[in-house]
């Protein structure tokens, strides 16, 4: 892999230590490429030879979305910015050098505003306040901002009087949505939601389609990186048109109408998630596919039935979360027998994991792409892909 000298270029940050986020910050980016290539050779090179990682030309800004923690300061302060690691102490930051430009001013806005309107940050130990968290989320084709103010309470009129200021100073903010979470937890959203301002959505486009993200939605934060990484996934897939298709933990249908617009006869996508796939079916529509569908059910749940009724499916996309698929999955997996499934994983272990019980199993592990989603960290995401027999 050939890189200029400038690639070799170090990075500062003034909260990089308090923040603990970027962990490699100051390792020059090629030297990063390595060390995740070293690991990788190691975990899964037993199985084949690993490609050379697909890093990124310009490893600054990437991140689509932004949270960012409130509390309370003195005399009525917002306090905004990045949580310490692994702790709840707020780190001020007015810029983040791997989240989208300008998304830390829509932050600092919101914070503003919520203190002329005087509307109070929400007290953890305390349990009072109101205002938890704010979300932005970008869109890389257009630029539009999705701001969720994550709030212990429902909506008021001071809350929609700063929906209204904050699109007048910021007119990237194309829709503001009030999550309201009165759980005492550790997760940033609630199930309740109510549309402030605009349509409650933005849309993105990727690999070609266009797609609709909501403030709950699941949707890959390298948007650049994601395209590489699906075309790859598309590659290994070598859909002809007479393939089909199961897309496992579909989310929002990114991997299966991809895979639908790029050759797939028809494809079957399965999640848990009910509000994913209403999505995912919007998508179809939106994109004017018609060859793709999308069911609320367990993946496993779903390949076991589909092999009792003795249907097939000929390419398996799954990409499951950090702690891999569990036996029943794979059982299931192995039941159904596809000729080629294309594993993504965003935690190369687990997914180690699960390739050697695959391989138990009589497949066959054909090729190992990495590609760096997170610069200046340690993770990355990998594509296998494995045939039967």
């Amino acid at each position: 892999m050939e890189r200029t000298a400038v690639s070799y270029k170090t990075y500062t940050c003034p909260v990089q230590r308090a923040c603990g986020g970027c962990q490699w910050l100051n390792v020059p980016y090629p030297i990063q490429l390595r060390r995740k290539q070293d690991e990788l050779d190691e975990l899964l090179g037993a199985f084949c030879e690993v490609d050379p990682i697909l890093g990124m030309d310009n490893p600054l800004h990437y991140r689509n979305k932004v949270i960012s923690p409130l509390a309370p300061g003195k005399g009525g302060k917002v306090c905004h910015g990045l949580f310490a690691q692994d702790s709840h102490r707020i780190v001020a930051t007015g810029a983040c050098l791997v989240e989208a430009e300008g998304a830390r001013e829509v932050v600092a806005t919101v914070a503003r505003l919520a203190e002329s309107l005087h509307l109070p940050a929400y007290d953890e130990d305390r349990k009072t306040g109101l205002l938890r968290h704010v979300v932005v989320r970008v869109s890389h084709a257009s630029g539009e901002c999705m701001v969720t103010l994550v709030c212990a309470g429902p909506a008021n009129q001071r809350l929609r009087t700063l929906a209204r200021e904050l699109r007048k100073r910021h007119p990237q903010v194309s829709t503001v949505v009030l999550n309201t979470n009165t759980r005492v937890t550790n997760a940033v959203l609630g199930s309740k939601e109510e549309t402030l301002l605009g349509p409650g959505f933005i849309d993105d486009t990727l690999c070609g389609l266009r797609f609709r993200i909501s403030s709950r939605s699941f949707y890959q934060t390298n948007p650049l990186q994601t395209q590489v990484l699906y075309n790859t996934a598309m590659d290994m897939a070598d859909l002809s048109g007479t393939q089909e298709v199961l897309d496992a933990y579909c989310g929002i249908g990114t991997i299966g109408l991809v895979a639908a617009s790029r050759g797939a006869a028809h494809v079957l996508g399965v999640e848990r998630n009910g509000d994913a796939v209403a999505d995912a079916q919007g998508n179809a529509r939106r994109n004017g596919i018609e060859t793709a569908e999308f069911v609320k059910a367990d993946a496993g749940d779903f390949m076991r039935g589909l092999a009792k009724q003795g249907r097939k499916a000929d390419v398996v996309f799954m990409d499951p979360p950090r702690a891999g698929a569990s036996p029943a999955f794979l059982k299931a997996l192995t039941a159904l027998a596809p000729q080629r499934v294309v594993y993504i994983s965003c935690n190369p272990e687990t997914q180690a994991r699960d390739i050697s019980h695959l391989v138990q199993a009589r497949y066959r592990v054909r090729r190992v792409q990495p590609v760096d989603m997170f610069p200046h960290t340690p993770h990355v995401e990998t594509v296998a892909l494995l045939t039967r027999g």
